[in-house]
């Protein structure tokens, strides 16, 4: 028997591969669980990924990280920052010494890699703003594709890019900068890099439908700026800019996408995984709150429930071990994972699935269990307790930062066992923290020097203003006018303020 089935394996490959689903792992950018009409938005029409909910599983509250780099490291290791080694992303003393092998991303072992070692085709596309260069960029990672936005620093040498945006960046959105498989992408000033992006995805979707894939499609949008985008009903003009036409522009690109599976045959066995990076730029997006943490989602494929609203707690380190499931492959046993298997709540095996879920921005965390809510600022500086009740959303939340009733007294005890378990974080550069500290003692002698004011507030030295760095340096000392003059400085809404922000909005 054992020779039959080599047999027919050497004669067609493709039949045993299509026992493994394929799979499509999404990564949407600043994009908060608030802002999807399945969680519940009245304003945001977003019809494709609404129906991916109730053709899935949809997980009521699922934590990333409050920011960028430390999601994206969590969700392609599996490991919380204190095992990855990027508890945050601006301050350098919470990320690996540039001489650290943590500190490269290909010398980690990636959800790609687990994905090749079952026999999968893989490709990445989208945004990667994480470390490597040319020609083993991307790659190093265990991909055999990729389509990426582009620093100016991933570009091939000799090789410049016309196309900018605010801040003098290479543009992600019309006339993007491109490098796909280590070669210059070029593209015109009509080109919008999320249809180009999405493009990528569906062709190698096409190119590879008699193997296994998977995709990790790590989208541009929600990103700011909000600029302008296509019209899909009318070809050539455009919706207008703004929060609102990029989300639903992304959720129009989700629809495209699975209409396409369709066409393709591919629908009924390909796997689907939908989250967001962090909280919504400008409201929740690097505060170190569920705000900032909380992200959509979403699972549809084949195995999966549908039309389950799922009240399992769930967070990125989960995503691994189900690739890990779905795939039929083995995770290494020398190698931490601090997630677990989202597969049997997705089959209907099980409701619940782990008794906590996880965040961390720098030393600042959050904790949260199926009713009580655990919020530590970075610094040690406050911290705040909550009885969320059944609620889930972030709606009549009861805070109980400073009761003494026994039942919150337990609840605290129980968080402090937990927290007690996993390695505190803590700067690895003592240098760093002190001249922060030490850049925090005074401020300007001539507070009208707006420059002056800038280097002041920028407590880390890192160019810009995070949100925990400006209500810290606020003058002001009423919490909800310092959190108005945030978004008002914060033009592009993505979590922090430049310096050219500052001068421009500063009095």
């Amino acid at each position: 028997m054992r020779s039959l089935l080599l047999f027919l394996f050497a004669l067609c490959p493709s039949l045993f591969a299509a026992e493994k689903p394929n799979v499509i792992l999404i990564l949407a950018d600043d994009l908060g669980a608030k802002e999807l009409g399945c969680y519940g938005n009245k304003q945001h029409l977003t019809p494709n990924l609404d129906r991916m909910a109730a053709e899935g599983v949809r997980f009521e509250t699922h934590y990333s990280m409050p920011l960028c780099t430390p999601t994206r490291v969590c969700l392609m290791t599996g490991q919380y920052g204190y095992h990855n080694g990027f508890l945050g992303m601006s301050n350098p003393a919470f990320t690996p010494v540039k001489d650290d092998p943590k500190a490269q991303i290909g010398n980690h072992f990636t959800h790609a890699d687990l994905m090749k070692s079952a026999g999968y085709k893989t490709a990445q596309a989208g945004k990667w703003q994480l470390s490597g260069v040319i020609p083993t960029l991307v790659r190093d990672t265990g991909f055999d594709e990729y389509r990426m936005w582009a620093y100016e620093h991933n570009l091939p040498p000799g090789i410049t890019h016309d196309g900018k945006e605010k801040g003098d960046k290479n543009s992600r959105y019309w006339h993007p900068s491109i490098v796909q498989n280590g070669e210059y992408f070029p593209t015109k000033p009509e080109d919008y890099g999320p249809d180009l992006f999405n493009d990528f995805v569906i062709d190698f979707a096409r190119r590879h439908k008699s193997e296994p894939f998977f995709i990790y499609y790590t989208s541009v949008l929600t990103h700011s700026p909000h600029l302008e985008t296509p019209d899909p009903a009318n070809p050539g003009k455009r919706w207008p800019a703004g929060f609102k036409s990029n989300l639903e522009y992304l959720d129009h690109l989700m629809g495209k996408l699975f209409a396409s599976l369709k066409v393709e045959g591919l629908d009924e066995n390909t796997l689907v995984i939908f989250v967001g990076d962090n909280g919504t730029g400008g409201d929740g997006k690097g505060t170190v709150t569920e705000l900032g943490a909380r992200t959509p989602c979403i699972i549809r494929g084949p195995g999966v429930q549908r039309g389950v609203v799922s009240r399992a707690l769930a967070d990125l380190t989960d995503i691994m071990p189900t690739l890990a499931d779905f795939a039929g492959a083995t995770l290494p046993k020398d190698v931490p994972f601090d997630g677990h298997s989202l597969a049997p709540v997705l089959r209907g095996e099980k409701e619940t699935h782990r008794d906590w879920i996880y965040s961390h921005l720098d030393d600042g965390r959050v904790l949260r269990d199926q009713r009580w809510l655990l919020e530590l600022a970075k610094g040690g500086e406050k911290e705040k307790f909550f009885d969320c009740g059944e609620n889930r959303d972030g709606t009549a939340y009861k805070d109980v930062t400073a009761s003494t009733d026994p039942e919150v007294k337990a609840a605290r005890e129980r968080f402090a066992a937990i927290l007690a378990t996993l390695p505190e974080p803590k700067p690895h550069d003592s240098q760093t923290s002190k001249k922060a500290k030490k850049a925090s003692e005074a401020p300007p002698a001539n507070m009208k020097d707006k420059n002056a004011r800038f280097t002041f507030r920028d407590q880390n030295k890192d160019g810009r203003i995070d949100h925990d760095e400006f209500l810290k340096t606020a003058s002001g000392k009423k919490p909800a006018a310092n959190e108005a003059r945030f978004k008002m400085f914060d033009t592009d809404k993505d979590g922090g303020i430049t310096k050219e922000e500052f001068l421009k909005e500063g009095k």
